[in-house]
């Protein structure tokens, strides 16, 4: 009895046997063959894959450091790279971009959804020659690459979104901020360095935890081996790579379990799941010289207007608001302190719109020192004297002239001052001709005797005789006047 039974015993062991999955049989510890046996494995990395989508970019440096047969290396290990991603439209799509001193896109991410195309295309990528700008590389993966039209998918569907650059030189512009921000806007970035690459930059440039995201070899003819190395790291089996957690940030793998974490700039909640931004600008948590602006769990810092920000980003500088193009003033700019305000020339007066001046009437009453006539000069103002007066030297007072002194009239023969003015008049025996200056010989009758024409005769020439003689007394007068004027005239310049 005890023997059937246990050859019953057998035979149903026997039959669950036939009846389990052939992968259920084997050893489940069972290591793969040397040389061949990476099937199992490289099987299971696949599923691990499929189950991992990723929008993955390669930036590449073919700057002239990289010789052409090490950059037909870099070409091949991101053939082979991509022979070990699951490559496909709803799966991992993948955008290569080329960079020296200029950045080129070869494909982004909307172009190839099978391996064979994109091996073909990387195939004819040719190096850029001079320059190493890696900053400048992945601000053009973050504003032309990154981006829904060019491929990359919806924040909604939460697809990771990677990066992998491969340098082997110091970057030539600012890298640190640029890969800064493409971290905090959620893109993972792993630096590979061959050979002469300086490992600080990339340090600087990569994602934490630095010894998961920063690769070195010692030159391009073993970069393939980090094939291998991505491949566990993008087909690892563990609940982070997957996306099966609820952390609402950064997931940290933990042995066979996760724990959530927070950006920087962002602190876990109570749940343990969930992050709240910090309040970057609270007294005491930034250095902002003057106004902290808080910037989605980070912060920038920014001047008060009338002052510049300095180039550390932190301090300000007050601005001469008074250059050109700075402000609005029609005239005058007055600098206050970082502010300005306007002022105008003389003779013009602020409008109220405190900008624009308007011309004051120099001549309105009260605002000149003339004595008798104000001359409006544009901005400014002259004296000027009634007829009949002269102006002083101070230039503001007047005084009566003497309009029947030698040289200051026109009458032939007598000149009649009349209260700053004047009139011609003639000798006996002369009338005023109609140009109310000249004077002609008047004729009374032409009844006279003889006796009588004589002496008309001897009273004209004697007559004539005064006028001579008056006239040159005038000229001399005038002489001695020019010469008076002349002398007071050094007098004043001593």
């Amino acid at each position: 009895m005890r023997r059937a039974l246990g050859i019953l015993g057998c035979c149903l062991l026997l039959l669950l046997l036939l009846l389990l999955p052939p992968a259920a049989r084997g050893s489940p510890h069972r290591q793969p063959r040397p040389g061949g046996g990476l099937r199992g494995s490289q099987a299971a990395a696949d599923s691990a894959c499929k189950n991992r989508p990723l929008d993955l970019v390669f930036i590449i440096d073919s700057s002239r450091s990289v010789r052409p047969e090490e950059f037909e290396k870099v070409k091949i290990f991101l053939s082979k790279m991509i022979d070990t991603l699951d490559v496909g439209e709803r799966t991992t799509r993948v955008a290569v971009m080329n960079y020296a001193s200029t950045v080129k896109v070869e494909f982004p991410l909307r172009t190839y959804f099978d391996k064979a195309s994109m091996k073909e295309a990387i195939s004819h990528i040719e190096p850029l020659s001079a320059g190493t700008m890696t900053g400048l590389a992945i601000q053009t993966a973050v504003d032309e690459v990154f981006t829904e039209e060019m491929g990359t998918r919806p924040a909604t569907l939460n697809i990771p979104k990677v990066v992998i650059v491969v340098t082997d030189g110091r970057p030539q512009d600012q890298v640190q901020d640029v890969a800064a921000s493409a971290r905090t806007a959620g893109i993972e970035i792993y630096a590979v360095g061959v050979d002469r690459a300086d490992m600080q930059s990339l340090r600087i440039m990569a994602s934490e935890p630095l010894d998961e995201h920063v690769f070195y070899v010692e030159t391009y003819g073993v970069i393939e081996k980090l094939t291998s190395k991505f491949r566990e790291t993008f087909c690892a089996a563990n609940v982070c790579a997957l996306g099966i957690h609820d952390c609402e940030q950064v997931c940290v793998s933990n042995d066979r379990s996760y724990l959530c974490d927070c950006y920087e700039g962002y602190t876990l909640n109570p749940d343990k799941r969930t992050c709240s931004a910090v309040d970057m600008c609270a007294p005491g948590r930034h250095e902002c010289d003057q106004i902290c602006v808080s910037n989605n769990g980070s912060y920038v810092c920014d001047c008060y207007e009338g002052y510049t920000l300095n180039p550390d980003k932190k301090t300000c500088s007050a601005v001469n608001m008074c250059a050109p193009g700075r402000h609005d003033c029609a005239q005058v700019c007055l600098s206050n302190d970082g502010s300005y305000s306007c002022d105008c020339y003389e003779g013009y007066t602020l409008n109220p719109d405190k900008k624009t001046c308007l011309a004051v009437d120099m001549c309105a009453p009260g605002r000149h020192d003339c004595e008798q006539v104000c001359v409006r000069d544009d901005l400014f103002y002259t004296c000027d004297c009634y007829q009949g007066y002269t102006l002083n030297p101070d230039k503001k007072t007047c005084s009566r002239t003497e309009v029947c002194a030698p040289g200051t009239h026109d009458c032939e023969q007598v000149c009649v001052s009349n209260g700053g003015s004047y009139t011609c008049d003639c000798y006996e025996g002369f009338t005023l001709n109609p140009d109310e200056k000249t004077c002609s010989r008047a004729i009374t009758s032409s009844l006279v005797t003889t006796e009588e024409s004589c002496k008309c005769e001897a009273i004209a020439a004697l007559q004539d005789s005064v006028t001579s003689r008056l006239e040159a007394l005038s000229t001399k007068l005038d002489e001695v006047s020019e010469k008076l004027q002349a002398y007071q005239g050094r007098q004043q310049v001593v």
